[in-house]
């Protein structure tokens, strides 16, 4: 994501298909508990939710764009992790009229965001199952006092209507298991009015006419945190061009700005092969852009189709969003402690992309005065964040600098290496700080715990590596 004036940082598939439902394993009753309502996280400790691991999301909804009233169903294929008695799915919001496990109806409770279900015989561990939840309303954005400049989640602004999710907003749309470290793959289908247009993540695989509305039919067949899922509805125009190794560029822009878009973000191709030579292939199918209206204040790393204002539209923003598809996306932090584990990096891969157009001691030259900047300002350590500086500049730049370092350090050739180990063994899952370490000392040789210990956590900027 990034925020204006400060670095913040953001298979089922055609109309006729239907989810896989099976019966769930039986246990004693007296061996299955029920999954807590929160995976503890650091910061957040009530989002998501223990006891299984959502494999496949398919989300129908039928949204009323002009009134801003949903209704949907929503598919969870699931696995259990423990014999299970009930578990829960976070819900902000919304009414739930039925729920069903193998379409049998279970028993289902709300208080706050905890939506608690109870299927009708308990759950083996390893059992596959599938929730049906069926639900309707006005989704309200997350209102959080700590990340003032964004309301998470479901945002509708005279009809236009956009996904903002990091970190808990995707409970105000879809009941979900939100936190990053159950990740799972997503079909959308998502009817509106004519003459909207429907925008998400992954690949459009089909749009079915029905006179005065129209079904969009989305698939996101790699991994995705669900703070990364996104919908755009409204007056869209998509502009797509080849990519480089078979990479479709598709951006979605407002009819009037098309021109002027299309010129802004022209190097999109050229940036994709840019980080695809420096780390790996690009890890999806298609990427682009989806362009608001009216301002925002940010751009989010939403998975394949980033949400943008049109304050943002600047190269140095489509670089470091478009880099998060790599650190943030493919690999995604474990805990929201660790957001300079995406951002970090996606500021400077941003940079990597600028010093790749305008020479090394751009790079070397910036770097020094952010430094500078850094140390002058007393910015604290990017291991040791809190809600208020999630995405904050110690994040961002300081959070960059501990890349940096390690690359003064070891060298560019192992540097290389380390940024491709480190992509290829956390692709598609998760990673944490200590990961980040371990696959450093690896690759390096040599022992860089408390050198790297230091830039993560001291509160007093080491000195640069020479």
């Amino acid at each position: 994501m990034r925020k204006l004036a400060v670095w913040v940082g953001l298979v089922l598939l055609l109309a006729g298909c239907r989810p896989i439902v099976g019966p769930p394993s039986v246990a004693p009753s007296s061996a299955a508990t029920a999954g807590l309502p929160g995976v503890g996280d650091p910061i957040f400790p009530l989002l998501g939710n223990t006891g299984y691991d959502v494999q496949h999301y398919t989300l129908d909804l039928t949204v009323d764009a002009a009134r801003n009233l949903l209704k949907g169903t929503a598919t969870l294929r699931s696995e259990a992790t423990q014999p299970l008695a009930a578990f829960n799915l976070d819900l902000l919001g919304m009414n739930v009229s039925a729920v069903t496990i193998a379409d049998a109806p279970a028993l289902f409770a709300r208080s706050g965001q905890e939506l608690t279900i109870t299927p009708t015989a308990p759950l083996d561990a390893g059992a596959i199952f599938t929730t049906v939840v069926a639900y309707d309303g006005t989704p309200t954005p997350l209102a959080d006092p700590e990340l003032a400049f964004i309301k998470q989640g479901w945002n509708n602004r005279d009809g236009t209507i956009f996904v903002v999710s990091e970190p808990g907003g995707a409970m105000t749309w879809y009941p979900v298991n939100n936190h990053p470290t159950d990740k799972a793959t997503y079909t959308f289908r998502i009817t509106v009015d004519e003459p909207n247009v429907v925008a998400a993540n992954g690949v459009l695989r089909a749009e079915i006419d029905l006179g005065a509305q129209r079904t969009y039919v989305w698939e996101m067949a790699q991994p995705m945190a669900s703070y990364l899922a996104t919908v755009a509805i409204g007056d869209f125009v998509r502009i797509e061009t080849p990519g480089p190794d078979g990479v479709v560029i598709r951006h979605y822009f407002p009819p009037e700005d098309v021109d002027a878009l299309t010129r802004a973000f022209a190097n999109t191709g050229e940036m994709v092969t840019f980080y695809s030579e420096l780390v790996d292939d690009y890890p999806f199918d298609e990427y682009g852009v989806v362009m608001m209206p009216f301002s925002l204040g940010f751009a989010l790393e939403t998975q394949t189709l980033s949400v943008f204002g049109p304050e943002m539209a600047m190269e140095g923003v489509n670089a470091h969003e478009l880099a998060h598809q790599w650190f943030g996306d493919a690999v995604t932090l474990d805990a929201w402690d660790e957001t300079w584990l995406n951002e970090g990096f996606a500021t400077y891969l941003q940079r990597l992309w600028l010093e790749n157009e305008l020479g090394g001691d751009f790079l070397d030259k910036g770097m020094r005065q952010y430094y500078e900047n850094l140390t002058v300002f007393k910015t604290p350590p990017p291991g040791a964040v809190e809600e208020a500086t999630l995405f904050s500049e110690a994040v961002y730049e300081r959070g960059a600098w501990v890349l940096h370092a390690l690359r003064l350090k070891i060298g560019d050739d192992l540097f290389w290496q380390f940024l491709r180990t480190y992509y290829a063994r956390f692709k598609d899952g998760v990673v944490s700080t200590e990961d980040f370490i371990a696959t450093a000392n690896e690759v390096s040789g040599d022992d860089l715990t408390d050198f790297l210990n230091a830039w993560i956590y001291d509160e007093t900027m080491p000195p640069i590596p020479e």
